[in-house]
């Protein structure tokens, strides 16, 4: 621009040219703090405002005396103006200062207003959070931890960052974690408590579940044998019966309570806190601590004491471990679960195959077998498989029964030791039901009259109760395992007892030195109503397992011990014929009983032989008593065989060494008394009825053949081969040489030497040579 005019003074100019208000121009200059600029632009127009009034006055001048008249006029009226403006202003003023003190405390109390509802608000916010901590205190002090927990983290949320008072923000900010850290060491205390609480009572809980477990085999089993019966009575045409079953189904969850809330509980604040992976491997590690420790078997009392604690003890743990799993929401894995199942498995395996080694009582390995199944099938409703434990129960089968039969062995020896062999008196119809229907002993199924003589005594119906008493044992130990079909097994340990136990015990009682006859022929008699009774056995085995009676009434599914018990009979015959013939050798010692060289014959009968005789009339009454007549029969052939033996074992001994015909005659005498004693007793006895073609009389045949052979006219006829198959079959050819070579005929002594030494040698002489003659070539 020309002289020296800038853009602002162009405006500035302008401006003022157009009359526009510089009010707002003034403003900013004193804003911007550039009043002295403003001043000087003024001037600067001022001057050359005048300069072009100057130029223009005198261009116009009379204009401009007009003008300056009409200004004069102007200036007049702006005096005026002014006096009426300044008095317009002061008025104003007057009255606007007061309105003015009332804009500065209106001001002012917008200010103090503004400043009363922050503060209000900031109030509120420090309220709020206050209130929070109470709360979250609150829930400390009741153990409502969680709560807490969630109250600490609203306030971290939700407050922390907008509490005004920096003092409470950094207090409160500083609290936090150590709420967070006081609350987990909080439940995690808690939760150690419960961990021994739980544990401590993990047996109770065991012992509970394996109580129920034992009520619902209880009724299972009254059930079946309700069920059975029914069955039976359906087969045997009894009728028709109705048999429903009514299935209570309890849960199991109901009948166990314990409290899990502890754990649960701190479960969840672990898991709200992040931390819920270092809660599992913490939980995991302390359970597995425990189960180890409960592993362990007491050492300071025996097994059979400690076993129901230490089984219940593992069931109860595992009951706890399946419902954690169940409920927990993952805090347990079924991979970790089935590693400890593992775990305890092999353990309970090994201790219980140790313990099963060192027990010596079928009982209490009965009692801890019991326990164990209803371990099993009280574990097995949780799902554990548990095949290896009752495993070792079948394993222990061999074991238990072998404890088992020494106990029944002891007893059955007991039992016979204390019998009396008395045939049993039954005097009412009870001692009849318990002693010989309970064991299907009866011969008849009439009611017999009372009081009733059994053909038993005591022994048979008390081995029979130890018998039934083993197969209950059997069954209960066989029942419950692995196998469902134990009856194959049950007759088999059945049948071992009958023919290891008991029949090995009566055939050694009955063959013992010691015994007397009549006891001899009372346990013979004893032993074919201990086969009877197999069919019982058999039975009340079947009907214990389950298995239909009927199934086993076929008579291939009979007992081997029948088979046995027979055998065993004859072998009881036997030993009550060596325990007659021990007591008739006490009579029988011809060689002290003979004169061998007598000279003359006594007509009397020989003392010894009426002692065998009275012997043996009372063997006879004794067994017609007792034994039946085909044992009588057996009885007395061997009684009478022996006598015979006897006589010709005098004749053979070495104590004698000649006899005469003398001698000969006394022996015929005291034979023949002997076979019409035998012939007698053969009829009287009823025998000849049953045995028409024998009789005792054949028993004698040796020792009659022998007398006949000494006494005859014509000894030397023995060597003809068809007399001898005729009259003297009996005689051995070796024996019959080494008794004619003592044979003398002659009487002993001096006297009856001289008295026959001139005596013409008689045929019968002769005939005796000849026969030694030829025995002893032929030998």
């Amino acid at each position: 621009m020309e002289n020296g005019d800038t853009g602002e003074d162009s405006v500035l100019a302008t401006l003022i040219g157009n009359g526009d208000d510089l009010g707002p121009l003034v403003r900013h200059a004193f804003e911007m703090g550039r009043p002295e600029a403003l001043v000087h632009q003024l001037k600067h127009i001022l001057k050359k405002k005048e300069a072009e009034i100057e130029v223009l006055c005198k261009t116009h001048y009379e204009e401009f005396i007009l003008a300056v008249d009409e200004l004069r006029g102007v200036l007049v009226d702006a005096e005026e103006l002014k006096s009426d403006l300044s008095s317009d202003n002061f008025k104003l003023q007057e009255v606007g200062s007061a309105l003015l003190v009332k804009l500065e405390e209106l001001l002012e109390s917008f200010s103090i207003k503004k400043n009363v509802a922050e503060a209000i608000n900031m109030s509120k916010i420090c309220i709020e959070v206050l209130e929070l901590c109470v709360k979250c205190n609150t829930h400390l002090s009741e153990g409502q931890f969680f709560l807490a927990l969630k109250t600490v983290d609203l306030i971290d949320t939700n407050y922390l960052q907008n509490i005004p008072v920096n003092t409470i923000k950094i207090m409160i900010g500083k609290n936090i974690p150590i709420i967070k850290a006081h609350i987990e060491k909080k439940v995690t205390a808690d939760f150690n408590e419960w961990l021994l609480h739980i544990r401590s009572s993990a047996k109770d809980i065991g012992q509970t579940a394996i109580g129920h477990a034992a009520s619902v085999r209880q009724r299972d089993e009254e059930m079946l044998e309700r069920q059975r019966k029914a069955e039976e009575l359906n087969v045997s045409g009894l009728g028709d019966v109705v048999y429903s079953l009514d299935v209570e189904e309890v849960d199991e969850d109901s009948v166990l309570k314990f409290d899990l809330t502890p754990l649960y509980r701190a479960s969840h604040i672990h898991s709200f806190l992040g931390i819920q992976e270092q809660f599992r491997r913490y939980y995991y590690k302390n359970r597995l601590l425990q189960l180890n420790s409960d592993l362990q078997i007491s050492s300071s009392q025996p097994f059979v004491e400690s076993y129901q604690t230490y089984l219940a003890q593992i069931a109860g743990y595992f009951i706890v471990e399946d419902r954690v799993l169940r409920t927990s929401g993952g805090l347990l894995s079924a991979d970790q679960v089935e590693t400890m199942w593992e775990t305890t498995v092999a353990k309970v395996v090994s201790v219980l195959e140790e313990q099963f080694s060192h027990m010596d009582s079928a009982t209490h390995l009965l009692l801890v077998k019991d326990y164990i199944a209803l371990l099993g099938v009280t574990l097995r409703q949780y799902g554990y498989e548990v095949s290896s434990i009752l495993e070792v129960l079948d394993n222990s089968r061999d074991k238990y029964h072998e404890l088992l039969f020494e106990e029944c062995r002891q007893q059955i020896s007991n039992v016979l030791s204390n019998d009396s062999y008395n045939m049993m008196v039954m005097n009412k119809d009870s001692d009849y039901e318990n002693n010989v229907l309970a064991f299907h002993l009866q011969t008849s199924d009439v009611l017999p009259a009372f009081p009733y003589i059994a053909p038993f005594s005591s022994m048979v119906p008390d081995c029979c109760r130890i018998v039934r008493s083993f197969i209950k044992s059997s069954v209960d130990y066989l029942s419950f395992g692995v196998n469902s079909n134990f009856y194959d097994a049950a007759r088999k340990y059945l049948d071992k007892l009958l023919i290891d136990v008991l029949n090995e015990v009566v055939v050694t009682m009955v063959q013992s030195d010691g015994i007397a006859e009549t006891q001899a022929m009372q346990i013979a008699e004893n032993i074919p109503f201990l086969e009877r009774s197999c069919d019982f056995f058999l039975q009340h085995a079947a009907h214990l397992c389950g298995i239909p009676v009927r199934s086993v009434e076929r008579p291939q599914a009979s007992l081997t011990a029948k088979v046995v018990f027979k055998t065993s009979r004859h072998a009881a015959y036997l030993a009550v014929v060596n325990s007659v013939n021990s007591k008739l050798d006490k009579f029988l010692a011809l060689t002290e009983n003979i004169n061998w060289t007598a000279e003359e014959i006594s007509e009397n009968n020989s003392e010894y032989m009426n002692e065998v005789v009275f012997c043996l009339d009372t063997v006879f009454s004794t067994a017609l008593q007792i034994l039946p007549l085909d044992a009588l029969y057996t009885v007395g052939c061997g009684a009478l065989e022996h006598i015979s033996n006897s006589i010709v074992a005098a004749f053979l001994s070495d104590s004698v060494k000649r006899f005469n015909a003398n001698a000969v005659m006394v022996i015929n005498q005291d034979l023949q008394k002997l076979e019409s004693f035998a012939d007698e007793r053969f009829h009287s006895t009823g025998l000849s009825e049953v045995y028409k073609e024998g009789s005792f009389r054949s028993s004698l045949i040796e020792a009659r053949q022998l007398i006949n052979l000494l006494s005859s006219s014509q000894p030397d006829n023995f060597a003809d081969l068809v007399i001898r198959e005729k009259s003297y079959n009996a005689l051995d050819r070796k024996k019959v040489a080494s008794i004619v070579e003592k044979f003398k005929d002659s009487a002993d002594g001096i006297f009856g030497s001289l008295s026959t030494r001139n005596t013409k040698t008689s045929s019968r002489k002769k005939s005796m040579d000849m026969l030694k003659k030829r025995l002893k070539d032929f030998n």
